[in-house]
């Protein structure tokens, strides 16, 4: 789920940003860990063991990791956001939300851990909280890409029916970064289901340039193009979704739909 500008999100997303940063730092075994490195060390070197058993399931082993990792530097608020993730992942929603919070109180500016908390109350359906909790990331001027924030929120208030809003935050985010492919499909399919056909094109080209294409996309061009009565287009995608993604509810959607 590497994207080809600059960052990620979350949401459509496997783990967080610092997840994914974390995990380029992860050192090959724990023998890396010697009696001679400091506290904070110690801490980020199980931290960093404790992401990568995260990363092959194995989730007993990596407790043991951030547990080692907390003890080592118990004022590590990374910790705290990593093991809201794993405690996510393993369906105990209240462990997952107080490590979250502790993560928070002791940085309360760290936007990858705020997005990551917005993404879990979104989970919960706790979706004013999840926006204010984006928007907050959002705010933080220390913040390099607060697009993201901001897209999460859309991802967030789409998934509950609160499409109009979301669009609002889409287009906040284009005009921050014009290179956000989910925000660039989400406005894309905005305006095709407005009949705006010719925006949608222009708005999904935009995402081609700078992403590859996933079952969504494809389906998303077949629809517009069909629209618009490029057949050829329509053809060409037809056959793209068919072959790399034969398996794809997308793929469902065509053979049912008639469209060749």
């Amino acid at each position: 789920m590497m994207i080809a500008y600059r960052k990620i999100i979350f949401s459509t997303i496997g783990f967080s940003l610092f997840f994914l940063a974390a995990c380029n730092q992860i050192p090959s075994s724990s023998k890396n860990i010697r009696p001679s490195q400091s506290t904070n060390e110690i801490a980020q070197s199980n931290l960093n063991l404790g992401i990568a058993y995260m990363k092959e399931g194995n989730y007993e082993k990596a407790l043991d990791k951030l547990n080692k990792a907390k003890d080592a530097d118990p004022g590590h608020s990374p910790i705290y956001n990593v093991f809201g993730l794993l405690y996510q992942q393993l369906g105990q929603d209240d462990k997952a939300e107080q490590n979250f919070k502790r993560a928070i109180s002791l940085n309360s500016s760290d936007s990858r851990t705020l997005n990551n908390y917005g993404r879990f109350l979104c989970q919960q359906n706790r979706v004013e909280d999840a926006e204010d909790i984006f928007l907050k990331a959002a705010d933080n001027p220390l913040y390099d890409a607060p697009e993201i924030a901001i897209t999460n929120a859309g991802l967030c208030l789409d998934n509950h029916g609160q499409n109009e809003k979301a669009l609002e935050y889409y287009k906040k985010a284009l005009a921050l970064n014009p290179q956000m492919p989910q925000a660039l499909l989400k406005v894309s399919e905005a305006n095709l289901n407005e009949s705006d056909y010719l925006s949608a094109r222009t708005y999904l080209q935009r995402y081609q340039k700078i992403a590859r294409h996933t079952p969504k996309s494809l389906w998303l061009g077949i629809q517009i193009e069909n629209q618009l009565g490029d057949i050829d287009t329509v053809s060409s995608y037809a056959l793209l979704l068919k072959n790399t993604f034969p398996e794809s509810n997308e793929a469902r959607l065509l053979h049912d739909s008639g469209i060749q």
